[in-house]
């Protein structure tokens, strides 16, 4: 073999031995930039932007005092004074709102008020579903924090919204600015749709010689009140 192959020999020798180092190292550059989006796992890093809030059924609540019909209105509050119910608080239909109705039917009292309440996805506290269930907890325990509450009894309610309590028991509380105390039956139903709640406040008395309404009573109309609040809920 002459010099002159033997150097060209040499040379593509030390040349095919750069690109057989240089082509690894493409390689391995090649995939670090292709794996610059995962972890150490092959697995894609996760987002650190913030999670945006779990959307809620309702964004806005009805008029309280539009949430019964008249019938209704009438058959739980004869001779009421207000069919139209009176409104309590500022009638914000975007956060909460309450109406109250009542009658007297010779010595016959009944008064009933609906209650509406509604929560939004907090990101700290959870759910706009997960608080208002929360809240319809308290409510439930609420009625024993009233002076003069007695025979408290609890139970759940199935058919009104996704879940629905009933509190019923008895109190003693003046009326109508009367000295003597009087004996009150008292119904209350609280229902959860989602992330609102619906309270039903139901009481009645018999004034004078009138009798004191039975909770069996109380407690079936109350019922009907609160599925149709529910059912105004949109």
């Amino acid at each position: 073999m002459s010099r002159h192959v033997q150097r060209t020999t040499a040379r593509t020798a030390r040349m095919l031995t750069c690109v057989a180092v240089a082509v690894p190292a493409l390689l391995v550059a090649g995939c670090s930039s292709s794996d610059s989006g995962k972890d150490g796992s092959g697995s894609p890093h996760k987002s650190t932007g913030a999670a945006k809030p779990a959307p809620v059924k309702y964004k806005d609540l009805p008029d309280a005092c539009k949430t019964l019909s008249s019938k209704t209105v009438k058959d739980l509050a004869p001779k009421t004074t207000d069919a139209g119910g009176k409104r309590i608080g500022t009638g914000d239909t975007s956060d909460s709102g309450s109406c109250l109705w009542s009658g007297l039917d010779k010595y016959d009292y009944r008064q009933l008020t609906v209650s509406l309440k509604r929560f939004d996805t907090d990101p700290s506290r959870g759910t706009g579903d997960k608080l208002a269930g929360a809240y319809l907890s308290q409510q439930s325990g609420d009625v024993t924090d009233e002076k003069g509450v007695k025979d408290v009894k609890r139970s759940p309610v199935g058919g009104i919204g996704d879940e629905a309590k009933s509190i019923s028991y008895e109190v003693k509380k003046k009326s109508g600015g009367k000295k003597k105390s009087e004996k009150f039956t008292s119904e209350r139903i609280v229902a959860r749709s989602a992330n609102a709640v619906v309270t039903v406040d139901y009481e009645g008395a018999g004034f004078e010689n009138g009798k004191k309404p039975k909770s069996g009573e109380l407690k079936e109309k109350a019922e009907k009140a609160a599925k149709e609040a529910v059912a105004a809920l949109k």
